[in-house]
């Protein structure tokens, strides 16, 4: 058996290859000679890439192979296509790019495209079955940039296993690329801060069936080259509560393919951090949808249960996972027109990895009858292992049952078994019209646009940290990093929503009343610049009822968008992002712990809803920074043309924006 790589032979004449973007702002230039193939990155005439190796190496037991990079043909085309894109941040996005295809040899392609946006490749296989020994990533930035990047958690350098179990949830370490520790494997986003105001955010797409890229410094100036987990060979159930499937043995080689394959999308995207923020790449390089029915599917708000621990007052019986307690947060949220409840994790039996095993003090058939009868839909926590081992069964039986949905928890992988349980996950609960909310997971790829079932994706360090980690996390500055970089893969689970609010002087982590750090505000604005389809209202239903006007404009926001625009900000500092439902705008900002003053000009949002408007403003209070939940709340008609805002340490505003 010999290996196909893509490169490696002295005869392989060079050939290279321009590529540029709509706008001609963006070019690349992709090289194919015998040492394989390599691409570079130019904005607007200055170098950001220097040529990058690119390389797939496979191999087959069928037939003896050998390649070279010789390209066969090469065949050039234009993209510029409207796209749906239902519950996301706008209704449909303009496809619009430049398209390279280099055919290689027996079977394999390599297809490149620009946008004004940025760069993306990906390879394509036609061929014979084999396995995926090793993929080339490297990436040469022209100088040595800072770059903010996420790290997994674990970390042993004798063992990188360790580091290919991970949730996906950590703070950003921001250095020059050639300090990033070599040993230590970041997940993706990640950006690089480029001169100028210019950032390169680096990510993928298409991910179905095939691990999960990972990146690593390498002690030398500006370079960055990519690792994926190995497929597992053997793997024991175990973990949380015995929901999990833990690698004990792993391959030689990363991936198998049994039949004709697209690989993942490496994208590249290029602007200023305002136009990242905003990037769509990831979406646009998702596969076509292949849900042809999407009525069913519907996005909303959530009161959950879990950050708050069931922690409710002023009521007759003991709080708990019991009928009480939940018929109580279906009341709740029948009131204030939540479309749903999550019984998090604890309504089945612990430790049995078995969902039809129901706690006895849950009669689940009743409590999904009670909230159908209050327009309430109920969506079911389950772990990994227990929902994949009888996934169809739990998929039809709970459908039947009248659930609308799962929260699918503790993958904590993303190698290609893993990958390819998210893709079997939307599938089957897409045939059985139930919505996904994946956790413990890697971040959004394209599979919310395949399946728009999938309305969310944990893969962010959210606000149920703030039930055990203190303020050595700085999540003023990291809400203030994840719009401009975990954002841009997808939608995310953040779960805001708190009702009590620490400044940096009063916040202290808490398991039975959790806090947030920073103002109420600023919890709220997190549900403008944020983007989750499927919103958790976090805290509990008796904090909330103590503002009913405040839980009331909480519950109203949309979770899904005509248009969106972001006005300003910085990565870490700040943000302020627009947001357009129908007729009604809604402009939310941010700042980390440093208070500031911002301005907008409210014709950058082109209202177009004619005559005088009404707005409906929140903003910190004169005291929010010394007590966080202290806010003001006004209503007025007003010609305004620019809106003159003040943000506390660690706060935030939303105005809300309506014809009258």
């Amino acid at each position: 058996m010999m290996a196909l790589a893509l490169g490696m032979t002295a005869a392989a004449q060079k050939k290279t290859y321009t590529l540029a973007s709509p706008d001609g702002r963006l070019v690349t230039h992709i090289t194919a000679d015998w040492e394989g193939m390599s691409y570079d990155l130019v904005y607007d005439g200055k170098p950001l890439m220097s040529p990058s190796r690119s390389a797939l190496y496979c191999s087959s037991p069928k037939r003896a192979v050998y390649g070279t990079m010789s390209v066969k043909r090469a065949l050039q085309r234009t993209v510029d296509e409207t796209i749906a894109s239902p519950f996301t941040r706008q209704t449909t996005m303009r496809n619009h790019c430049n398209e390279l295809t280099l055919k290689l040899y027996e079977g394999f392609s390599v297809v490149f495209r620009a946008y004004n946006e940025g760069v993306a490749y990906r390879y394509v296989w036609d061929g014979i079955p084999g396995v995926v020994t090793y993929e080339e990533v490297q990436l040469n930035f022209t100088s040595d940039w800072t770059a903010t990047a996420p790290y997994v958690i674990s970390f042993d350098s004798t063992r990188h296993e360790i580091q290919y179990s991970t949730s996906f949830e950590n703070h950003y370490t921001t250095k020059p690329l050639s300090q990033l520790d070599p040993r230590r494997l970041c997940f993706l986003p990640l950006m690089v801060h480029c001169d100028g105001g210019v950032k390169v955010c680096i990510t993928e797409s298409s991910l179905c069936d095939y691990p999960g890229l990972y990146l690593h410094g390498t002690d030398e100036s500006g370079i960055l080259v990519g690792e994926h987990a190995p497929l597992p060979r053997r793997v024991e159930q175990g973990g949380h509560n015995n929901l999990q499937l833990i690698v004990m043995e792993r391959e030689d080689y990363i991936a198998e393919m049994d039949r004709s394959k697209v690989f993942p999308w490496r994208i590249m995207m290029v602007g200023t951090a305002e136009e990242i923020a905003m990037n769509n790449m990831s979406y646009l390089l998702g596969e076509p949808s292949r849900v042809d029915d999407i009525s069913w599917i519907k996005p909303g708000k959530v009161a959950w249960d879990w950050w708050n621990n069931w922690n409710i007052g002023n009521v007759d019986f003991n709080a708990g996972i019991n009928n009480d307690t939940y018929k109580h947060y279906i009341d709740f949220a029948s009131r204030y027109g939540i479309e749903y409840v999550i019984l998090d994790e604890g309504w089945s039996v612990n430790g049995k990895a078995d969902l039809f095993q129901v706690v006895p003090e849950i009669d689940l058939p009743m409590l999904v009858q009670y909230a159908k009868e209050r327009n309430v839909g109920i969506i079911l926590w389950a772990g990994y292992y227990a929902f994949d081992r009888e996934m169809e069964h739990v998929c039809q039986h709970y459908s039947q049952m009248g659930v609308k949905g799962f929260k699918v928890d503790f993958m904590d992988r993303d190698d290609q078994i893993v990958t390819d349980f998210y893709r079997r996950t939307a599938e089957m609960c897409a045939r059985y019209h139930l919505v996904v909310d994946f956790h413990g997971a890697f971040k959004p790829a394209g599979l919310n646009r395949t399946y728009p079932n999938v309305l969310n994706f944990e893969g962010v360090f959210g606000l149920e940290q703030m039930r055990w980690a203190g303020l050595e996390w700085d999540q003023m500055r990291y809400d203030c990093e994840i719009p401009f970089i975990r954002q841009v893969a997808g939608p995310m689970d953040y779960t805001q929503g708190a009702m009590l609010n620490g400044c940096r002087n009063s916040f202290h982590p808490s398991w039975n009343e959790p806090m947030s750090q920073g103002t109420r505000c600023h919890q709220l604005a997190l549900y403008i610049v944020l983007e989750s389809p499927l919103n958790m209202l976090c805290d509990s239903p008796t904090n909330y009822e103590k503002e009913p006007d405040y839980t009331r404009f909480v519950a109203e926001i949309p979770t899904v968008w005509d248009e969106t625009r972001v006005l300003q900000g910085e990565v870490g500092e700040y943000i302020v992002t627009a947001r357009r439902k129908g007729d009604t705008w809604y402009i939310g900002g941010i700042t980390n712990w440093t208070e500031r003053d911002v301005e907008i000009a409210l014709p950058v949002v082109d209202l177009n809803i004619g005559g005088k408007t009404t707005i409906e403003l929140y903003t910190d209070g004169t005291n929010a920074n010394r007590r966080g939940s202290d806010y003001r709340h006004a209503t007025f008609n007003s010609p305004l043309s620019t809106l003159h805002l003040h943000l506390a340490p660690g706060g935030g505003f939303v105005a809300k924006i309506t014809a009258e």
